[in-house]
This record gives structure tokens, sequence and C-alpha cells, in this order.
């Protein structure tokens, strides 16, 4: 019976190539976070829609399955809609990197506050409006007074309520 002894890595002293050190240096990187997960996390919005994105998050994508943390009624709408999720993502990746879908659940995002859907009260309206009169007409002026008529009418809220 012939035994086979293991061969020591061969070292090389003196200069190498950039490119047979990369590797070896990069790899327990990308391990953790790969360039896909990172890519997904970052365009997260874009891939899967403004509607979708704000009633769930990617946690992380670990062998071809991503967890999404949402909570318990949206996680059986994507169920619903994993395969069509599926393939949006790795189109926008560009390779099969997402295979399977796995949800955590998560409490639901606070619900919008009062202050946005409040009627914006006339007067504090048109009084921003009378303190942007002076720029140019368009959508940054409007912006502008509509800004200032929300926060005008929040002050004069809170002052009434402290009387």
């Amino acid at each position: 019976m012939v035994t086979r002894m293991a061969v020591p890595e061969r070292r090389v002293y003196g200069p190498q190539s950039l490119g047979g050190l990369l590797p070896r240096i990069t790899r327990p990187a990308f391990r953790r976070h790969s360039p896909a997960a990172a890519q997904l996390m970052a365009d997260w919005a874009d891939i899967i829609g403004p509607a979708l994105a704000a009633v769930t998050a990617p946690r992380r994508l670990v062998s071809g399955t991503l967890t999404l943390a949402c909570s318990g009624p949206i996680a059986l709408e994507l169920q619903h809609l994993s395969t069509e999720l599926i393939a949006r993502l790795n189109g926008q990746l560009g390779s099969q990197t997402v295979h399977r879908l796995r949800f955590v659940q998560t409490a639901p995002p606070p619900a919008a506050t009062a202050a946005a859907t409040r009627p914006v009260d006339p007067a504090a309206h048109r009084a921003a409006e009378a303190s942007v009169a002076h720029l140019p007409a368009g959508p940054l002026r409007e912006a502008l007074a509509n800004l200032g008529g929300a926060v005008l009418g929040q002050l004069s809220t809170s002052a009434q309520g402290q009387r």
C-alpha cells in the first residue's frame, strides 16, 4: 500500500503579483458580505417598488436565500408574489443569485403621523405664500410655501393647545 504524503504549500519569497494576492485577501470579506447582497440592500426600493419597500426590508442573502423582514399579513402577500419577486431581483442583479425567499416577522412600520393627514390652515398657508412671494414662480416656491404653511399651521395649533 502506497501512502501519499501531504505536500507542503510552496512559499514564494519575493514579489508576488497583485492578482495572486487579491483572492486570498478578499475571500473572507466577500464570504461575510457578498457584492450582490450589498447591491440588493442599496437598491431595494428601486428593485421592488416603493409600496413593497415601505413594508419590507432585506436582512441577509446567504446561499441563494434572501431573508426579508416584514409583518405577518405582508408575508402572505409576498409569498404569493415570490416567483415574480425572485425574477425581478435576479434580473436586477444580473445572475441567478436569489433562489428562495424567507420571511421573518417584525413589527409593522409606524403609521403615518396625524400631521401628514391634518388639513392645512388657510391663514397659515396665505402667510407662507406671502413670505415667499419674492421668489420666482415654480416648483421651489410652491414647495417652500407648502412647507411654511404646514409649519405655521402646526405652530398655531400647538399655541392654541397651550392656552
